[in-house]
């Protein structure tokens, strides 16, 4: 059995979620009383209805994640579950999700999920070094300044 299908077991067990229809037509859903909040699709990817909030709420954290797949213009994230943590992580976002959508009156609208998405945003790389650094560098490879010497 692969970590995503032992996720959905541990999920269909919670009192707020029930199963239904998914939306796209692909896969499996779970609702809450405020619509299509879990998608299963094929192999380990799950989306999860954060809702725009939430998402920029936990941006940085979700960022940090390998795991989590970030599109843009969507409440929806992209979690890949494929091993034990992953499942810890569906969870606990599952869970931002039941709490983002329960404050939500009246209930969001409902939006499509990160099927058929290719958009995915991640965070930019950060700066290896300072523009002086790199200055410096770019002389050294070229013999203008020798290593231990100042320049």
């Amino acid at each position: 059995m692969s970590a995503a299908e032992r996720a959905r077991e541990q999920l269909v067990s919670w009192p707020d979620l029930t199963s239904c229809q998914s939306s796209c037509g692909t896969g499996f859903a779970l609702c809450t009383d405020g619509g299509e909040i879990v998608h299963f699709h094929r192999g380990p990817q799950v989306d999860v209805q954060l809702t725009r909030a939430a998402i920029a709420r936990h941006d940085e954290r979700l960022r940090e994640s390998s795991a989590v797949r970030l599109h843009a213009d969507s409440g929806w994230v992209t979690v890949l579950v494929e091993c034990d943590t992953d499942i810890d992580l569906l969870s606990t976002l599952v869970s931002v999700a039941l709490q983002a959508h329960g404050a939500q009156r009246p209930a969001p609208a409902a939006t499509p999920c990160n099927l058929h998405r290719t958009t995915i945003l991640r965070p930019e790389a950060p700066p290896r070094t300072t523009e002086t650094r790199r200055t410096l560098l770019g002389l050294r490879r070229r013999g203008i300044v020798r290593p231990g010497h100042a320049a």
